[in-house]
């Protein structure tokens, strides 16, 4: 995929869609697109967590014990934790339909979030946004 194809995707997700250009262009110098055929593991539980994830093409599980957390498409993204703090992966990732994902290390990650905080400030709103959305299912399940 081309990177102007990309980046318009990107503006797309939640997490990068007040990212500036300059900043996506930059991401886009340090990732890799991976491709993988489907039920094949992108990442697994218990791992280093030394990447993050954005998923361009085709659709994946997030499993953990067996069960399927979370089903993720286009525009959906995981490893957003791992690349923070570098802990272990808390589930494994598994491509449902052949995937096409955007990957960036931790080190590029934390290289080009201190020469675009822009990143940062959106990788924590879409954080924040997913701990009230697990709150708010808490809350609703334990009453």
């Amino acid at each position: 995929m081309e990177n102007a194809k990309i980046i318009e995707a990107l503006k797309k997700t939640p997490i990068f869609a007040k990212t500036s250009d300059e900043s996506l262009a930059s991401l886009l110098k340090v990732a890799i697109q991976k491709t993988v055929p489907a039920g094949t593991k992108i990442v697994e539980k218990g791992q280093s967590g030394l990447g993050f994830y954005l998923i361009l093409q085709g659709k994946a599980d997030v499993m953990s014990g067996g069960k399927k957390l979370a089903e993720i498409g286009e525009g959906g993204f995981f490893g957003e934790l791992s690349v923070i703090d570098g802990a272990p992966r808390t589930a494994d990732v598994v491509a449902k339909t052949e995937s096409t994902c955007l990957v960036v290390s931790q080190w590029a990650m934390h290289s080009l979030i201190t020469t675009h905080p822009e990143i940062a400030l959106s990788m924590l709103q879409e954080l924040a946004h997913r701990l009230r959305v697990t709150d708010e299912s808490r809350t609703t399940t334990c009453s």
